[in-house]
Order: C-alpha cells, then sequence, then structure tokens
C-alpha cells in the first residue's frame, strides 16, 4: 500500500465516523493544486543535468499552505501529495492557521557537489516562485535539504518578490531565523513521548526507549528523553544499529557521531540490525527515520508497550490494525511529529512582524501547543472510544471541514 492510499484510508475511516458525504470527502481530499516542473542545470564538468521537481498544494481552507521540501531519488508525485495531505490534517491537529503542501526534486544529494546544490535549489525556485510566498505557500527543510537550502530559496525568491524573509521557514538563525527550530521537532516528540507515558500510568524516569533513525529528529528526541531520565536502550542510523540494555550515554553517542558520522561501534555497545531493533522490548518505540517501517509482517512480533511515531508515515495501515488488536497505543505522526511546523510557524510570525523570540519563548510556546493538541487529541480518543490515530484525524478534519464549510465554496 502506498503512502497516498494509507492517508486515504485513515481520512475515509474518520470521514465516515463524522458522517462526510462523499462529495465533501472528495472535496477535501482533492489537492488544489499540483505542479511538476523541469529544473535543468549546469554540472560542475560542464555538461546538462534534468531533474524533476514537485510542488502539491492541498487545502487552504484554514489559511497559507505549508510544508516542506525534500531532495531525495526516491521522491513521486505520489509521495509528495500523500506527504501535502499529511500535512494538511496535521498543521489543524496543532491549530496553525495553515492548509498543507509539500515539495521535492528527485535527486541524490550525495552525488551533488555544494555549488550544483545550490544551483539546482536556485533553479527549482525559479521554477515555483510565483507560486510560494508568505500569503501563499511557505516552504521548510525536509528529507535532503537543511537550513543552507532554505537561505538559498530566500534570497532567490527575493530577487523576484524582493526583501521577505517570511517566504519561507527554517532558515538559519543568523539569516531571520527562529531560536530553536533545528530541536523542534525532536523536542516535540520527546515532550509528547513523557506526556504519553504520564497518562499511561507509567514513569519516564527509567522507561526503555528504542529509537529506530539517529537524524536530525532522532538525536534530539534521544537528548530530551534522556534529561527527563529515560533510559535509551538502542538507537539505529541508515549503516546499523547498537543496544545497551542498561541504557546508552547520550552525551558520549553524540559526540560520537558528530565525529564518526554513524553509530556503529561506539564503545560499549553491541552491533544490532533494523529489524531486530524494531522487535527489541521495551516501553516505548519511536520510529524516526523513513516511512513504512512497521508492516504486518513485523506487526505480530512488536514487543513495545507504545509507539511513537516520529517519522511520517511508519506504519502500515495493516500494522496499525495489528496495533490496535494487541492494545498497543500508537502517537500518530500527524501530532507526534508536529513540532517542526509549530516552530515553522512561531518564525513566521516573528518574520512578518520583524521581532525576534528568545529561546524560552520560543520552547514555552511549543511546550503549550503540543501539549493542548495532546491532551484535545486524548479527550476525543476517550469520548469516542477510538485509538490516538483516529482521534487525531476526526479533531484535524474537523477543523479544515468546518473552515471549508465557513468559507464557502
Amino acid at each position: 500500500m502506498s503512502g497516498r492510499e494509507a492517508t486515504d484510508r485513515y481520512f475515509h475511516e474518520a470521514a465516515d465516523m463524522m458522517g462526510l458525504s462523499a462529495n465533501m470527502q472528495k472535496l477535501l481530499l482533492t489537492p488544489e493544486r499540483e505542479v511538476q516542473v523541469q529544473v535543468a542545470m549546469e554540472m560542475d564538468n560542464g555538461e546538462i543535468a534534468t531533474y524533476i521537481g514537485f510542488r502539491i498544494q492541498h487545502n487552504k481552507a484554514r489559511g497559507p499552505l505549508k510544508g516542506g521540501l525534500r531532495y531525495h531519488h526516491e521522491v513521486d508525485e505520489d509521495e509528495v501529495l500523500a506527504l501535502a495531505t499529511l500535512m494538511t490534517w496535521k498543521t489543524a491537529v496543532v491549530n496553525l492557521p495553515y492548509g498543507g503542501a509539500k515539495g521535492g526534486v528527485q535527486v541524490d544529494v550525495r552525488k551533488l557537489s555544494a555549488g550544483e546544490l545550490e544551483r539546482l535549489t536556485r533553479r527549482f525556485v525559479d521554477e515555483i516562485h510565483d507560486i510560494i510566498g508568505p500569503d501563499k505557500d511557505i516552504p521548510a527543510p525536509d528529507m535532503g535539504t537543511n537550513a543552507q537550502v532554505m537561505a538559498w530559496i530566500m534570497n532567490q525568491y527575493q530577487k523576484y518578490h524582493g526583501f521577505n524573509p517570511a517566504c519561507v521557514t527554517g532558515k538559519p538563525v543568523e539569516l531571520h531565523g527562529a531560536e530553536g527550530r533545528e530541536e523542534a521537532t525532536g523536542r516535540g516528540v520527546g515532550l509528547l513521548t513523557t506526556t504519553l507515558l504520564e497518562k499511561l500510568k507509567m514513569n519516564v524516569q527509567g522507561a526503555r526507549i528504542v529509537l529506530q533513525g539517529f537524524g536530525n529528529v532522532g538525536t534530539f528526541t534521544a537528548r530530551y528523553l534522556h534529561d527527563q531520565g529515560a533510559r535509551i536502550i538502542a538507537v539505529s542510523d541508515a549503516f546499523g544499529g547498537i543496544r545497551n540494555e542498561a541504557g546508552l550515554d547520550i552525551p558520549s553517542l553524540l559526540e560520537y557521531v558528530a565525529t564518526q558520522g554513524t553509530v556503529k561501534e561506539f564503545p560499549g555497545s553491541e552491533l544490532i540490525s533494523n529489524e531486530e531493533l524494531l522487535l527489541l522490548e521495551c516501553d516505548v518505540l519511536i520510529p524516526a527515520a523513513v516511512g513504512g517501517v512497521l508492516t504486518k509482517e513485523n506487526a505480530p512480533y512488536i514487543r513495545a508497550k507504545t509507539i511513537v511515531e516520529a517519522a511520517n508515515n511508519p506504519t502500515h495501515p495493516a500494522a496499525d490494525d495489528i496495533f490496535k488488536e494487541r492494545g498497543i497505543p500508537v502517537l500518530p505522526d500527524i501530532l507526534a511529529n508536529a513540532g517542526g511546523v509549530t516552530v515553522s510557524y512561531f518564525e513566521w510570525v516573528q518574520n512578518r512582524q520583524h521581532f525576534r523570540w528568545d529561546l524560552k519563548r520560543v520552547r514555552e510556546e511549543l511546550d503549550k501547543r503540543m501539549l493542548d493538541s495532546f491532551h484535545r487529541t486524548w479527550d476525543m480518543a476517550t469520548t469516542k472510544k477510538v485509538n490516538l490515530r483516529l482521534a487525531a484525524y476526526l479533531l484535524g478534519i474537523g477543523r479544515v471541514g468546518h473552515a471549508t464549510a465557513l468559507g464557502g465554496i
């Protein structure tokens, strides 16, 4: 099942429960605009390379569109549409005045020089600058992109439209970015993991955590939970995983990864495969890398007491059904990893006001919004007697549908 089919299934399950008509469901699911562009550029060796870029704008009923931009060799229209749809529900769940969008370029950035990456970015902006902007569609970093790429986007956009740093978020702090943006997604995951454990009458002190993925989100999640007294017993990256039942020394591991580029062979740990890591007995399993890692094949053997989705679309619907039958609570991606888009919103607000917040205020505002959204989702799940994923979809779709009805067609 593709990512788009999975998100559509969750949507229809919630929409049917809400009693939305077939016509209304079609309206809310159909993207408002799908753009595919040719991105042609000169490589360092003088040859011309051509890549395909996408920007899909799903729904703007609640405000301008918001969504990441990823550079990856497997980017395609189906993936981008699925992620744009998820962004619509995600921004609604945490009550941001945005709609959902997503973009991407089909390219392996590992094969590009820094100069080629910059030229690719600027050429892509040349093709889409007229459909993005602070009141239209605000891109942000995603897989394969970072603050530097966002800086290039802002600079290229301004060549057409003049100074307006709010045209993109996730920029370097020195170039109108927000304090706390880099840590935001991981901090949100850590905060809601702690809150979920409290709701389940489990103590975060000594809780056994398994993290699949140790990039930006995984590292900040690990740091947050370690500081709260949790025991991170296993982590993994693209090269493999490590475990230590007594708990990994996270500060030392972060220093090790900064110099070695991988978690493998970290002193005091044993090697483990990504597949084995998912099946470890633990209190919380946090998939924080790519999508589709929890399937109907491995779901019966998952030994986690609860799952927190830091990645987008990590759980196949068939696996979700198995977790439901087994009584394993799953905190869904559209809530768990919404910290990033929330602080992107704060950055956009600061840029519009030309007034900078300090890190303390950013963290306070983030924690407040994430906790409010969690408790609303938890209350919805309790009241409707549904799981947390369906509750989050009910909350998000309800807000988007209400805005659509109020605004009219």
